[in-house]
């Protein structure tokens, strides 16, 4: 799974990487503890136009009368996503790019739970895959919002946890956002073992509210 994640790369880079329009409301960078029902910055394709705007990280299915009306829906697994109701039309048409710089998983040592931080091996930006929905709220208001599609993961990863998040190469974007036609299913598959590096990071992420660079930093025993 994927329940929290960092996101330090400007604004400029990312509209620039993904040739894309960009909002003018997009979530500040950067931010080293994103969490659920949070603002996050997110691509999708329009008529052959990309755009790069904000969406609240937590799916609304759209017969969600208010946001809390059944589970947070953070996640959406792969196996599963084209026959959930809550997301299999935007598995076919609302499928969404989620930049990152890397994300959070924990392990458990006794009672202590402790963070790891996860990017790619070669310090490229990690692109996870992402499905959306536009839910419409009382008195006309409208928000977008996103998951993060996860798959079984592999090699060391599947030592820290049995989940990831789909993370796409340059070459799949297109696909995935549905300008290359059908075929994206294929896309929903963990990276190679060995293109994700990790290392122990502070116990100050397990708090929803810490923030700053610090949380990213390695440390060489729990704290």
């Amino acid at each position: 799974m994927c329940g929290r994640f960092a996101i330090t790369l400007p604004d400029e880079a990312m509209v620039q990487l993904f040739g894309a329009a960009p909002a003018n409301d997009l979530p500040p960078v950067p931010r080293y503890n994103v969490c659920p029902t949070q603002p996050v910055a997110a691509v999708i394709s329009r008529e052959g136009t990309r755009h790069y705007g904000p969406m609240r990280w937590g799916l609304i299915p759209r017969w969600y009368k208010h946001p809390t009306d059944g589970p947070l829906l953070f996640n959406a697994r792969s196996e599963t996503l084209a026959e959930k109701p809550a997301f299999r039309e935007a598995a076919r048409a609302r499928r969404c790019l989620i930049p990152a710089t890397g994300f959070y998983e924990w392990t458990k040592e006794g009672e202590a739970r402790l963070p790891w931080f996860i990017q790619r091996a070669d310090d490229a930006p990690l692109v996870m895959a992402g499905v959306w929905q536009v839910w419409h709220g009382p008195e006309g208001s409208r928000v977008g919002t996103c998951a993060i599609v996860t798959c079984a993961a592999v090699g060391g990863m599947a030592e820290l946890h049995d989940r990831v998040p789909v993370i796409l190469e340059p070459g799949d974007w297109a696909l995935w956002l549905g300008e290359e036609g059908h075929g994206a299913a294929r896309l929903m598959r963990p990276l190679p073992d060995g293109a994700l590096a990790f290392h122990r990071v502070g116990t100050e992420v397990n708090s929803n509210r810490a923030e700053g660079p610090e949380l990213i930093e390695p440390v060489s025993s729990p704290s």
